[in-house]
């Protein structure tokens, strides 16, 4: 019998969930899936979701990691539901199935609030549902998808993925406890035949996952063949959906792609990378003084890998040592740089403004994680705004910019390093852990394309005389650094004379400094691009009623919710300074709805801005990114 092979019709994207205990490998088996989506030339979008506990207890609610994809073309986002989830036990069946409501005993299937579709495919581990797995995952009956209330349109696919990985390797000599942690390379094994991918990539994948561990590679490459056969030989009654683009009504986005060397990169690692980049082409030593925090740990683990770039990190003993270490090479004449989260840029905020004071070039990336304190260390918010654009003492201007897209952290990193080294400041790099942990589709760029980097220098005819306040045209001061003979001077972070450099406290001469130091931020926006409207993907005539504006990593999720409603969307990269035209464009509308994972930030920041233009709100702070289907729901009935 040949299995079944009904495609999903015109669908050009497909969100798949993978959702099990912490230590059922599911970061690893939606990261090996996405990667193969990406190598097949499908546009990616991740969100890996996993508990902030180092290890809840096993088969219980608290307990349950996930890891989502959205793959195929025109992919803004993560998904607001999926399609297709794999559902290892129990409890990631039940917090899948009821979304936010799961902790509810009254709770049912409601789609508003799940988080896959009514006409999901969801492939449970049956082996998973026994009397003593239910009642961990706080079932009060033994029919969980009765229970559940889930409705007939969902396609259940009951699978003993522990017992076949058991068959699978009952020669292989492994121990029990080693057997089951390839139960996730069966159930990945199955979703490859759903999607019909190619093994021979697939095992090539495996292989390299697995290099520096060979003694991994041979059981869970057939227990990952063994459930590609699995579903090829029982012909499960569950359509298959095919995803390459000769065969298949997903649309393929390589035709829509420049030519190029394309693969699949998580925020944090382009991060790093775009720090490398501006480092090489500004022809100076990247410096990373940094301390460990979730989420940012990773672009330190990255920098600290790269000595063949001639990358020099620190792994400093706190925050502050952290910044300090950067603002020390900043000194001396390299690019220093330092990475943390919200609690860190808090412990920063003093040093930061000796940068200012000082007038050195300095990245600061925030990686932001849901708050106050320890928060939700491992969840998403866009809550530092403020504290980046105001968090220091004394008038203390510092430009701040936002990434948007887990594969553009590597523009904008390289936009920070360049925007710091031409005009002496310290730059705040915004990124969040949706960006961060999650992955997209990436083109690496070559070197050559890469906008060129003029670090700020000290002309030879100041040789002899020269004294840190002297500045340029755009009111940038000079860099002289140890080493330079002639350029000798004092820079400290007591104010200065605007004219000879010394220390000062004159009044007026201060006042002088706190303009210069806020010029010089002003002026930054003849040099950064103009804001540009995305048009909505309708059809239908656009009109000037409605524009969605966001910043930073919502906005895939705004751009199709614009797609949705037929409207504009005016997305910022560059907070300050704003760029030149944002006036002109917010004011050509008649509703304007700012949306971020806050309160309220950048809503805020506007209306101070533009105090005479009528600003809506529209947010969200549960820690995860926005759905696009409430951004709709909520511009369409808001008065």
């Amino acid at each position: 019998m040949q299995p079944q092979t009904n495609l999903i019709p015109e669908v050009k994207h497909i969100v798949v969930r993978f959702c099990g205990d912490s230590g059922d490998g599911m970061q690893l088996t939606g990261n090996m899936f996405a990667q193969l989506a990406a190598e097949m030339g499908h546009e990616i979008s991740t969100l890996p979701d996993f508990p902030a506990e180092i290890r809840a207890p096993q088969g219980t609610l608290g307990g349950v990691s996930a890891f989502q994809v959205e793959l195929g073309s025109e992919v803004y986002t993560s998904g607001d539901k999926a399609d297709v989830v794999v559902a290892m036990n129990a409890a990631a069946l039940k917090v899948c199935a009821l979304g936010s409501h799961f902790n509810h005993p009254q709770a049912h299937f409601d789609e508003a609030f799940s988080l896959f579709h009514r006409n999901a495919i969801v492939i449970v581990d049956t082996d998973s549902l026994t009397d003593k797995d239910l009642e961990k995952a706080l079932y009060h009956t033994d029919n969980p998808f009765t229970e559940l209330g889930l409705p007939e349109s969902v396609q259940i696919v009951p699978v003993a993925l522990t017992t076949l990985t058991k068959e699978a390797l009952k020669d292989s000599g492994m121990d029990n406890k080693s057997v089951l942690k390839c139960r996730n390379m069966f159930a990945l094994g199955l979703i490859y035949w759903l999607f019909d991918e190619p093994m021979e990539k697939a095992i090539h994948l495996l292989e390299e996952k697995f290099k520096k561990k060979t003694a991994l590679i041979a059981p869970n490459t057939k227990v990952m063949v063994d459930g590609y056969n699995y579903g090829q030989n029982l012909a499960l009654n569950v359509q298959q959906v095919r995803l390459d683009g000769d065969k298949s009504q997903i649309s393929n986005c390589k035709c829509q792609m420049p030519a190029g060397h394309y693969t699949s990169i998580a925020g944090n690692k382009a991060t790093a990378w775009g720090l490398i980049a501006a480092a090489e082409k500004a022809g100076k030593k990247l410096f990373l003084g940094s301390y460990p925090i979730t989420p940012a740990t990773d672009i330190l683990h990255e920098l600290a890998a790269r000595k063949d770039m001639n990358v020099m990190t620190v792994q400093a003993e706190d925050e502050i040592a952290g910044v300090c270490t950067a603002i020390g090479a900043a000194f001396a004449g390299d690019l220093a740089c330092t990475s943390t989260s919200g609690p860190g840029l808090s412990l920063k905020s003093e040093a930061i403004g000796l940068a200012v004071m000082a007038e050195l070039p300095l990245v600061v990336i925030d990686v932001q994680r849901g708050g106050p304190s320890t928060g939700l260390p491992t969840k998403t918010e866009q809550t530092d705004l403020l504290q980046a654009l105001y968090g220091r003492n004394g008038e203390c201007p510092a430009v701040v910019i936002a990434a948007s897209s887990s594969a553009n952290c590597f523009d904008y990193a390289y936009q920070a390093c360049k925007i710091a080294l031409e005009n002496m400041t310290p730059v705040i790099l915004l990124t969040d852990t949706y960006l961060a942990n999650g992955s997209a589709l990436w083109r690496i760029p070559k070197l050559a394309e890469l906008p060129e980097i003029k670090p700020q220098s000290v002309p030879e005819e100041l040789k002899g005389h020269y004294n840190p306040a002297l500045r340029d045209e755009r009111g940038v001061r000079y860099w002289a650094y140890p080493g330079m003979e002639g350029y000798e001077h004092r820079n400290i972070g007591l104010e200065r004379d605007a004219a000879k450099g010394t220390i000062s406290t004159n009044p007026e001469n201060h006042e002088q400094m706190v303009l210069a130091r806020k010029h010089k931020i002003e002026q930054i926006a003849n040099t950064i691009p103009e804001l540009k409207v995305i048009r909505s993907n309708d059809q239908r005539p656009t009109t000037n009623d409605l524009l969605l504006v966001g910043w930073g990593s919502t906005e895939g999720h705004l751009h199709a919710a614009a797609n949705e409603l037929g409207c504009d969307l005016a997305h910022f990269n560059y907070i300050c300074p704003l760029p030149k035209n944002t006036r002109e464009v917010l004011s050509q509308y008649k509703r304007i709805i700012v949306c971020e994972l806050n309160t309220g930030q950048f809503a805020a920041y506007l209306r101070a801005q533009f105090p005479d233009l009528k600003i809506e709100q529209y947010n969200e702070i549960q820690g995860q990114p926005f759905a696009v289907e409430r951004i709709v729901r909520y511009a369409q009935t808001a008065i």
